[in-house]
């Protein structure tokens, strides 16, 4: 026969061995509730979907409420065209924060095979003038 004692918080069950050579007897409570996503089913807006990555509450989260509010429900053809006005205050506000938003301006090139062989060019030649 099994029996449980309570340590503190926790909660110690002891079986026996009759206890688990049936099916297990447990039931759990199904979960009805889908992950919500974006768009929640009643066509509202998640904000806080983790696909928002912080958007939604950083330096220029109303901004970018309104903007993406006024996408979402936005009836223009093509969608978002009347939209202009909140994008534009979204993208002044983050221009004012390059630190977390970026700066398109300063934004570091990768190194392509000819910048790569340019370099090794130049440390071959000042290798060779030292020797």
């Amino acid at each position: 026969m099994s029996f449980c004692k309570q340590e503190g918080k926790d909660r110690v069950i002891f079986v026996t061995e009759e206890d688990q050579d049936g099916p297990s007897k447990v039931s759990l409570p199904e979960d009805d509730e889908q992950p919500a996503g974006l768009i929640q089913p009643d066509g509202e807006i998640n904000w806080a979907c983790p696909c928002l990555g912080g958007m939604a509450t950083g330096p220029c989260g109303v901004e970018f409420r309104e903007a993406f509010t006024c996408f979402h429900y936005s009836s223009a053809d093509p969608k978002g065209s009347d939209c202009l006005e909140p994008f534009r205050q979204m993208s002044e506000c983050m221009s004012q924060y390059p630190n977390v938003y970026g700066n398109k301006d300063e934004k570091e090139e990768m190194p392509t095979e000819e910048t790569e062989k340019s370099s090794d060019t130049q440390q071959s030649k000042e290798v060779e003038a030292k020797a």
